[in-house]
């Protein structure tokens, strides 16, 4: 199962570099909400539809509308050009709203991009994206795609950093961007989970993976999450 940064193998990274490592749902609108959501539901489901396909521009800034507040990524394409164009077309088609931060440990970075649809994770887990060389350093604030130790792992999860993590550098995480505003909100994410099973008692990738937003929300209710995800124009 493709499961990005896995939290065995994270333990160790952090382990070896000595990094200290320590809600519910919107509810639908209406019909119109309803259909709406339908649609864009089924438009995930097809990873290899021209919506996904585009370019992104040469820098790009997303506004994260989340449950704590907002704040804005700046990503620069130059940086990690196959990230760069992933992430832009997965925020222009809705993928990251009601997603939630599962994985946030304090001192190290908040993870997030499993989406609250079982299907949707089935349908985007088997379309990773070829790796990007490392030009930029995961500093504070950079956003970068998480991965498993297999080259080309990347698909739809990500990880902001929370201290100067460069020790990442080496092992291949290219970041795309950084939190330009908004950072004390990230700081602020849900970290009381701590780290996941099975070395924590924080959600489990794979059940999330499997079950959605209905495995989180069940067990898992104080975590912070993505109302919604825009390109600011």
């Amino acid at each position: 199962m493709d499961l990005s940064l896995p939290i065995w193998k994270l333990a160790a990274m952090a382990a070896a570099v000595g990094v200290a490592l320590g809600i519910t749902s919107c509810a639908a609108g209406g019909s119109d909400d309803a259909r709406e959501s339908e649609t864009e539901t089924n438009m995930l489901l097809r990873p290899d539809a021209e919506a996904f396909q585009a370019t992104a521009p040469e820098t790009f800034r997303v506004r994260f509308e989340t449950s704590k507040g907002d704040f804005v990524v700046e990503v620069v394409r130059a940086w990690a050009p196959n990230g760069a164009d992933r992430f832009y077309n997965l925020v222009r088609n809705g993928y990251y709203d009601d997603v939630r931060f599962f994985r946030v440990i304090s001192g190290f970075m908040a993870q997030f991009g499993i989406h609250g649809d079982p299907k949707v994770n089935a349908a985007w887990r088997v379309r990773p994206i070829p790796d990007d060389p490392v030009v930029e350093s995961n500093r504070r604030g950079y956003v970068t795609f998480a991965m498993t130790s297999q080259p080309n792992s990347r698909t739809t999860q990500l990880f902001i950093n929370y201290a100067d993590n460069t020790q990442l550098d080496g092992m291949g995480f290219a970041p795309i961007g950084r939190v330009v505003e908004g950072m004390e909100v990230v700081d602020q994410l849900y970290a009381g989970y701590g780290e996941g099973a099975p070395n924590g008692r924080g959600p489990d990738q794979a059940r999330i993976v499997a079950e959605g937003n209905a495995y989180l929300n069940a067990n898992f209710p104080n975590l912070d999450y993505i109302r919604r995800a825009t390109v600011i124009e």
